[in-house]
């Protein structure tokens, strides 16, 4: 049989990558990642990943140009003053007064093309959503996407439109034609360095006593002033009377490596198994691995609980249709590996990460290893036997009212 064959299954949909010249080149001017648009689509193309196979073999990715979201999308969240305001590039000083109000300033400032930017990577994460809910495909990457820290009002974080809300309530929607009466349940699964907070906010219902159609779960590292700076980061009390077992975090000390995740992993299949999402949203930052600037974990990309293992379990696994986002990653050669590779996973084809860099115009980007693999470095472990212990006992008590929670809401 033909490997590709093998690979995917006989009957598999292809994986639905969103991409357009036009989103890689506005990608590429965002100010915290410039270029790195560029440089992942050029990488996932030197590996020949988006060419269809020959012979019988079906084919293993779709190629899905998006469209931009038009305002009515983007008010779907965000309030009418800050895309006014964002998207009206003057420079009158009455103008630039506001940029405070509106967090365009320090880590956002305005950019040449940030209409285009707020409506193009809006467009392609909604464009990935409507290929999973629409049938055309099970899994869905945009790359461009997982800006986890965009607020209503507010641009934060490196972050100017809250694709990934605007996506989970598009994902939330009853589909009237095929399942009139069931209101789908979407996971939204953060890998980010950096916590979901914008993304956790939009969904948090303090003190709630209801089952929930949407669950955050973000997995992140947490001390004192470390951004963001949000209550919500902390490990969840379920005595808080502020508690709500759909917004959870596993907060992690610094170099929390592949045995971090390995260890803590059977917790995050347990909320999956309990949620029974219909759609799985995961964003993929890759500001946690080794050799990112931000130095604060020390995950790999091979090798069990790396983030390749975990993006093949989620998709490979797991039931449910998927998407795979990106987010933070400021190691640009690094995250045109990570997510060149993590296409290939999602296409059941996965790249050797002993395979050489192709010799292609970027070649030179990749030095000194000129290989696709990000292996972990020399940062010590400080995620203790002691605290994985404690994170256990918590998820023990969270995932019982969890639990509790969605049977009643099948009563």
């Amino acid at each position: 049989m033909d490997s590709c064959v093998e690979s995917i299954g006989l009957h598999a949909k292809p994986v639905a990558y969103i991409f357009s010249e036009d989103l890689v080149k506005i990608s590429s001017r965002l100010p915290s990642n410039r270029n790195r648009s560029f440089l992942v689509y050029s990488l996932v193309q030197a590996y020949g990943l988006l060419k269809t196979c020959t012979g019988q073999a079906p084919q293993r990715f779709l190629v899905v140009r998006p469209r931009p979201a038009g305002k009515k999308e983007l008010l779907a969240y965000h309030t009418h003053d800050y895309l006014e305001y964002a998207m009206n590039q003057s420079s009158d000083a009455q103008h630039l007064l506001g940029a405070s109000e509106f967090g365009l300033e320090d880590d956002c400032p305005m950019f040449r093309g940030i209409n285009d930017y707020i409506t193009q990577v809006a467009g392609a994460t909604l464009t990935g959503a409507a290929v999973i809910r629409n049938d055309v495909s099970d899994i869905s990457i945009c790359w461009d996407g997982g800006r986890h820290h965009a607020k209503k009002a507010q641009a934060s974080g490196y972050c100017y439109v809250a694709d990934c809300v605007l996506a989970i309530l598009f994902l939330k929607r009853t589909v009237s034609s095929t399942h009139p009466l069931k209101k789908p349940r979407v996971m939204y699964l953060d890998l980010d360095l950096h916590f979901s907070d914008a993304v956790s906010q939009a969904f948090y219902r303090p003190g709630s006593t209801t089952a929930a159609q949407v669950l955050t779960l973000s997995i992140h590292h947490a001390a004192p002033g470390f951004f963001p700076v949000s209550p919500l980061a902390s490990l969840p009390d379920v005595n808080d009377p502020t508690f709500d077992p759909f917004t959870l975090s596993v907060p992690l000390k610094a170099g929390a490596s592949a045995n971090t995740f390995l260890r803590i992993w059977p917790i995050i299949e347990r909320v999956k198994d309990i949620f029974r999402p219909d759609f799985i949203i995961v964003q993929c930052g890759l500001d946690g691995l080794a050799g990112d600037p931000m130095a604060t974990f020390n995950w790999s990309l091979g090798g069990e609980g790396s983030l390749g293992w975990c993006i093949h379990r989620i998709v490979h696994e797991w039931q449910g249709k998927k998407m795979l986002l990106g987010g933070g990653g400021y190691n640009t050669p690094n995250a045109a590996r990570a997510w060149t590779y993590l296409t290939s996973v999602a296409g059941g084809i996965p790249l050797s990460l002993d395979a050489d860099i192709p010799e292609y115009s970027a070649y030179l980007q990749f030095k000194p290893s000129f290989t696709l693999d990000v292996p972990a470095g020399n940062m010590q472990d400080q995620n203790t036997e002691e605290y994985f212990q404690t994170l256990e006992a918590t998820y023990e008590g969270i995932t019982a009212v969890l639990h509790s929670r969605m049977v009643s809401a099948t009563l």
